[in-house]
């Protein structure tokens, strides 16, 4: 009929809603991915388009009909919608994989949470074991036995829309002990890893002697009582390691850490929050980003830390270091000290060994209870500097304030402090009768304090000599004495 517009044909985009309507029930119910699936076989769209436009060239009645195979305004804008609404779900995935504590994930929302418990076969195993533990989501607590076998127990968690899917979800999944090589590994059995739906929170027990390698992608780990070296991979959530007779290396994406009472060396990389390590036999070595407060105390071969802010080296830490918002403290290490940062305060006490710190925007304070014995090299800017000794110790001394004052409760002859008209201070010599350290100090606008901790004690006070009689008085004393012995 003339003047009636051509009508665009609803095939094509009635085959694009049931492809997408497939592709994201497959992501919500069987965690499929969307973005491998539009990377690999997006062209099919243009395939499928193609074919159609050909069918609609040479049906019968609307080859000659003009404009019969082009796309009407409605698919066009139908399309772009469904496309950015992939793009949407493939955008959350993609921070999913970089920010792993963030559970987004359509296909959870309004769903409910169900337990069952989870039972496994235990399984014969050498006492000295390796074990590998390969987990989605839940938590894991591994604990050390007497044993020489692999005892799994624990709770299914199950998301659903209702008990009778979660009851179906519940009797295929589980957890199956197989050996793989001269292994034996703990491994999901009758689901994907990456199901969201499906969490397990397991209780392990292992011999004592097993080496053990825990890999997880969301869940606290805990682990105890184990006499071999203990290796962690957890993409989000804590881990706690205490008491291991041998080396402990965990690598972490994001949460908490905290390992005590290890008789090996102890490597933490990644990235988190807090980290803390009490009483380890061997070092510490911490690689990466780690925003919130640091602490080690008692680690007898010291702390390795490297970031992108701060690269720190204590030989020895018989005492407490902790680095936290702004401020780093050190107390009692026996060893050599390197400290390079920025934009932090640093606080000293009780070095034992070589120090150097180079600092920016930050105060540095030093403080010695006993007389230093090794150099001193402290470089800042922007900020000051304290150094405490007591008045007892020997050093030879560098010290020059830019655009800034020197004060020193430290003076003699030995000692020589010069000023500039353009407000630059130096402070050179020796102080002491001993042969002490190399002291070298230097920063800019801020000042350069050097105090004594103690004073010198004061000589003792000589006897009191009592005064000598007065002649009469000894005079009465002796008729007095001899009067007694004749009444006597």
């Amino acid at each position: 009929m003339a003047g009636i517009p051509p009508r665009g044909s609803g095939i094509f985009s009635g085959l694009v809603l049931i492809i997408m309507g497939v592709l994201f029930l497959l992501h919500n119910y069987r965690g499929y991915e969307l973005r491998g699936v539009l990377l690999h076989w997006w062209p099919l769209i243009l395939i499928f388009w193609g074919v159609i436009k050909l069918y609609e060239r040479t049906m019968p009645g609307r080859a000659q009909e003009a404009g019969a195979a082009r796309l009407s305004g409605g698919e066009i804008l139908l399309i772009l919608g469904l496309l950015a609404l992939m793009g949407i779900v493939i955008s959350v995935d993609a921070v999913k994989h970089k920010i792993p504590d963030m559970d987004l994930d359509f296909g959870s929302f309004g769903r409910n949470s169900f337990n069952y418990d989870l039972e496994v076969e235990p399984k014969k195993v050498p006492a000295n074991a390796r074990i590998n533990i390969r987990a989605g989501r839940g938590d894991i607590n591994v604990r050390a036995s007497d044993s020489a076998q692999i005892r799994v127990s624990g709770k299914k968690n199950v998301r659903s829309w209702n008990e009778s899917e979660a009851q179906r979800l519940s009797e295929s999944a589980s957890v199956e002990i197989v050996q793989n090589g001269d292994a034996y590994e703990i491994r999901p059995k009758g689901f994907d890893i990456g199901d969201t739906r499906v969490g397990m929170d397991l209780d392990i027990d292992v011999p004592a002697k097993a080496t053990l390698n825990v890999v997880s992608r969301k869940g606290n780990i805990s682990i105890s009582d184990m006499s071999s070296p203990v290796t962690v991979s957890n993409q989000n959530g804590n881990v706690e390691v205490r008491n291991i007779g041998g080396d402990v290396s965990i690598d972490i994406h994001r949460g908490d850490v905290k390992v005590s009472d290890v008789k090996g060396d102890v490597k933490i990389s990644g990235k988190g929050g807090e980290i803390e390590t009490v009483n380890a036999s061997g070092g510490l070595t911490l690689d990466g980003e780690f925003h919130g407060p640091i602490r080690a105390d008692k680690v007898a071969k010291g702390v390795r830390f490297v970031s992108g802010r701060s690269d720190l080296t204590i030989t020895q830490l018989s005492g407490h270091m902790e680095l936290s918002s702004g401020n780093l403290e050190i107390t009692d290490a026996p060893g050599n000290l390197f400290v390079r940062t920025n934009r932090y305060d640093v606080s000293i006490e009780n070095a034992g060994g070589k120090m150097k710190v180079d600092n920016r925007d930050g105060n540095i304070n030093v403080r010695f209870s006993t007389a230093p014995k090794e150099d001193i090299e402290l470089n800042d800017s922007n900020a000051t500097i304290s150094l405490s000794m007591p008045g007892t110790s020997s050093f030879e001394i560098v010290a020059d304030c830019h655009s800034c004052e020197i004060d020193s409760d430290f003076s003699g002859d030995g000692l020589k402090k010069t000023s500039t008209e353009s407000g630059d201070s130096h402070l050179e010599g020796k102080y002491g009768t001993k042969r002490g350290p190399k002291i070298i100090l230097k920063t800019s606008y801020g000042t350069i304090s050097l105090h004594k901790t103690s004073s010198e004690a004061a000589p003792p006070s000589p006897p009191r000599v009592p005064a000598p009689p007065e002649p009469g008085a000894a005079t009465t004393s002796s008729v007095t004495e001899s009067l007694s012995r004749q009444a006597a």
